[in-house]
């Protein structure tokens, strides 16, 4: 399960984005947008994040994740969709010239901290 992997990286950066100057901060939220094609099972994350998070400063934490879907563009007749599953062949023109525009994504788009002492 690589969700674990991935979790532990997530709560690296979290952690390590928290200012200096900041002795009580808490991370409340990371927002995180994962693409379809990246294996990554959204529920399978939640869970291992939920374990992760224990004893560090993500404690309370929620992880939301955008899920982006396969979007594809043929570069012989430009036309565009949304695919559910890999995609070699233009539905249209049948060419075999496709462009991924998303859904390989993995990032952190955002990280939300708050001051306890606040």
């Amino acid at each position: 399960m690589h969700e674990m992997g991935i979790a532990m990286q997530i709560i690296e950066i979290a952690v390590a984005s928290i200012p200096a100057d900041l002795k009580n901060a808490q991370v409340k939220r990371v927002n995180l947008k994962v693409g379809k094609l990246t294996a990554v099972v959204p529920e399978s994350l939640h869970f291992c994040f939920q374990i992760a998070v224990q004893d560090t400063p993500l404690c309370d934490a929620e992880l939301n994740i955008e899920e982006i879907s396969l979007k594809v563009r043929c570069t012989d007749c430009n036309v565009e969709w949304t695919a559910h599953e890999p995609v070699f062949v233009c539905r249209k023109c049948n060419g075999g010239s496709v462009k991924m525009l998303s859904g390989r994504e993995l990032d952190i788009t955002s990280i939300e901290v708050v001051d306890e002492d606040a």
